[in-house]
Formats: structure tokens, sequence, C-alpha cells
């Protein structure tokens, strides 16, 4: 048979898979394990925001809406970025999929050329990669300082002549940083003298707990050269409603709504509908789960304090935790030989029950990300589960 696509062959498959599996094998084992892999948030879809999806079933809203999304979630989305980012949009500068990473790479689609360059601070996110080589373009990673704060002198030393698009996310994922307005500044004239497109992730920016959130498309000359990309999963809970949205200069929307009518058609009805309820209703529920988040960073926190030889950086925003575990690479446990957190994972989850997240595909090879999207007492146990293991590698023998 003729080969499959080699661009499809290229990409690669996701490195936590291995230990996610393993830990739900254990799970459905009966095992007593407990994970810190979630990328979403435990809580439920608040009420009012589950009756409007199903009013919107009784109200036969089942048909196929424009690609861009219906008129009234993107007037609900122009609101949104009014309201908490100053920016001023039209429903027609608005394009929503199904989901943040669709629209993702929608912009990746819709912006790059075979051979286009995009800098990607790292750690970044494990799918940035991988969408951008999809779309033909070539990932150029910067690495951030050792408190996950982006250099804008190093993207400077990064441009070239290929060099089409700054990626930032902030709240970031995996390390919970937030880039500081004033660093957003000097990337911002950084764009604007170099001609770059910015894509800037903002899915995590209602979970804020230290510092504020600014949006680089706020600031001076910068909403015409920036895609903002956000969604309504983290904030809302709304991870299985699958609606993501992006607001952009109206060429490129244009663009990418035309792309998205040929690739997926529109994204769900009723999901619409009900994203539109959670962006126009009462926003107490954001504010309640985000001060559990908090109470749930702190509480991590305080407790990693306590535990040898790994380190932490306070995460400000998002839910995760970075943990650097370098003091155990070239070391051996158990009889094997720790080369990255791939395998300091792996070892961990089979001696002591904790499933976390090795780091290698979000540019940090010796660190986990553990998520705090869980109950304050698997938080505990988790923790004490770590400390314990590391008690038992340091024994004398």
């Amino acid at each position: 048979m003729k080969p499959l696509s080699s661009r499809a062959q290229a990409v690669t498959a996701s490195t936590t898979l291995r230990i996610d599996a393993q830990y739900k094998k254990m799970l459905a084992e009966g095992k007593d394990v407990v994970g810190f892999g979630a990328g979403e948030p435990d809580f439920n879809t608040p009420a009012h925001i589950k009756d409007a999806g199903v009013a919107a079933i009784s109200a036969d809203k089942t048909r196929y809406t424009p690609a861009a999304g219906t008129e009234e979630l993107r007037k609900a989305i122009c609101g949104k970025l009014k309201r908490d980012n100053n920016l001023d949009y039209a429903p027609s500068q608005v394009v929503v999929s199904s989901g943040g990473k669709h629209m993702l790479y929608l912009a990746f689609a819709c912006l790059l050329n075979p051979g286009d360059e995009v800098i990607l601070p790292a750690p970044y996110w494990v799918s940035y990669e991988e969408q951008i080589r999809l779309c033909g373009g070539v990932p150029v990673f910067v690495q951030c300082d050792k408190n996950f704060q982006l250099d804008p002198a190093a993207v400077v030393n990064a441009i070239t002549e290929r060099t089409k698009v700054l990626l930032i996310n902030s709240p970031s994922n995996p390390t919970g940083a937030i880039i500081p307005r004033e660093t957003l500044q000097l990337l911002a004239s950084v764009c604007i003298a170099n001609d770059l497109y910015v894509i800037s992730d903002e899915i995590y920016d209602k979970l804020v707990y230290d510092g504020e959130f600014c949006s680089i498309a706020a600031l001076p000359n910068m909403q015409e050269r920036t895609i903002v990309i956000n969604g309504v999963s983290k904030t809302y809970a709304m991870t299985g409603w699958r609606i993501g949205y992006a607001a952009a200069n109206q060429e490129l929307a244009t663009v990418m709504a035309n792309y998205q009518s040929h690739s997926t058609s529109s994204p769900s009805t009723i999901s619409q509908s009900a994203a539109a309820a959670a962006l126009n209703g009462d926003q107490s529920c954001v504010a309640a789960q985000r001060k559990v988040f908090k109470t749930r960073r702190d509480l991590f926190m305080q407790l990693a304090a306590d535990i040898p030889r790994v380190t932490v950086v306070r995460p400000k925003g998002a839910f995760y935790v970075m943990m650097s575990i370098a003091d155990f690479v070239g070391t051996e446990i158990y009889g094997r030989l720790i080369k990255s957190a791939d395998d300091f994972a792996e070892v961990l989850l089979d001696k002591a029950g904790v499933a976390v997240v090795p780091c290698a595909g979000f540019g940090a090879p010796n660190h986990l990300r553990w998520s705090y999207a869980t109950s304050e007492e698997n938080i505990i146990k988790g923790l004490s589960r770590l400390k314990t293991f590391i008690a038992q590698i340091d024994a004398p023998v």
C-alpha cells in the first residue's frame, strides 16, 4: 500500500500518555493510586449554564450555525473582551470553534506558510509544538528563566528573517506563570519593530491568584497583530462542552471562518447557547472556583516546601505547579537510572501510587507537572507519598 501522509506520521504521541495509561490501568485493577494529571477543573458546570444548554435543546436549537459561530455567542464574547480586557471587537472579528485547541490549530493554519518560524517560550503546552509542525511551521524554542519568566532580549536573539509569530501563554500551562505588564510592553515593542504576529493563549485568564492579568492585545498598536485565543473550558468548568474562540483583525478572522467552514463546519449549537449564558450570566461561580483553587495552591506550596531534594516555583495562575527533580537525574532509584522526569514519574507511580505529568514534551525534561484541580485530600495524600518515597530512596542501606 502507498505510504501515509509524512506530515501526519511525523507527529509524536504525547509523552504523558504512557503514564496516564498505566495510572488508569492501576485504577481499574483497584489499586490505591492518586492522580495529578488533570488539565480540567474538577467542578461541575454551574447550574445556570447547564440550564441554558437544556433550554436550547427544548427550543430545538439543534441545527447548523454560521461557521464562525452564532451571533448571540460572538456578541457575548465581544462583551467579555470589552468588560475584562478593555478590547473592542465587532462580532465579525470573532470566530468560535470546537475548543481552544482547535482554535489554536486554526490560527496556525491560517498564519503559517512552509518554513515560517514561531517563537515558542519553554516550558510550553505540549500541543503547541506539534500543531506548528502540522501547519508547516518551525518552532524556535526560547527558554524562560528559573522563575519561568520570558526575557524579551532572548526573543530578540531568536528572531530571523523567517520569524512570523510569537506565541505566548499567560497564565501558563504548565508553569502557572503570568507575564507582567512591563514584560508584555517590551515584547510588544519587539513584535512591532519586527512585524510579528502574536498568538496570545489566554484560556486561564480568570484563574489569577497573585498580581494581574493583562492581554498583550490591549497594549498600544497590538490589537491588529494579535490573535487572542480563549474559551469557556477552564473558567466555567465546561471542558466537555468544547467551545473555544479567537478574536483577530477582520482579514484574519474572515480567513479563519472560511477555513473552519471546510474543516469542521460549526461547533455544537447547544454548547454555543450554554457558552453565551456563561459569558453573559452571573460571574460569582468564577470567583468561587478561583477561591478554591487558590486555597489548594497555597496548601500544595506549604506541603511541598517540606519535601527535600525537589523545588517548586509558586504559580500565580492556572492550576498547575512545576516541580524540579533535577537532583535525581543521573542517579539510580530502585535499580532504574533516572535520565529525565519521565523515568522518575514512572518509578513514582509504580512504587508510590502517584501519577504526575513528566515534562520532557513540554520542553522541561527535569520537571514534573502537578495539577491541583483535585481535592485537598488528594493533595495531602500525594505529597505525603512523595515525601515518603524520597525518604526511602535516601535511607541508608
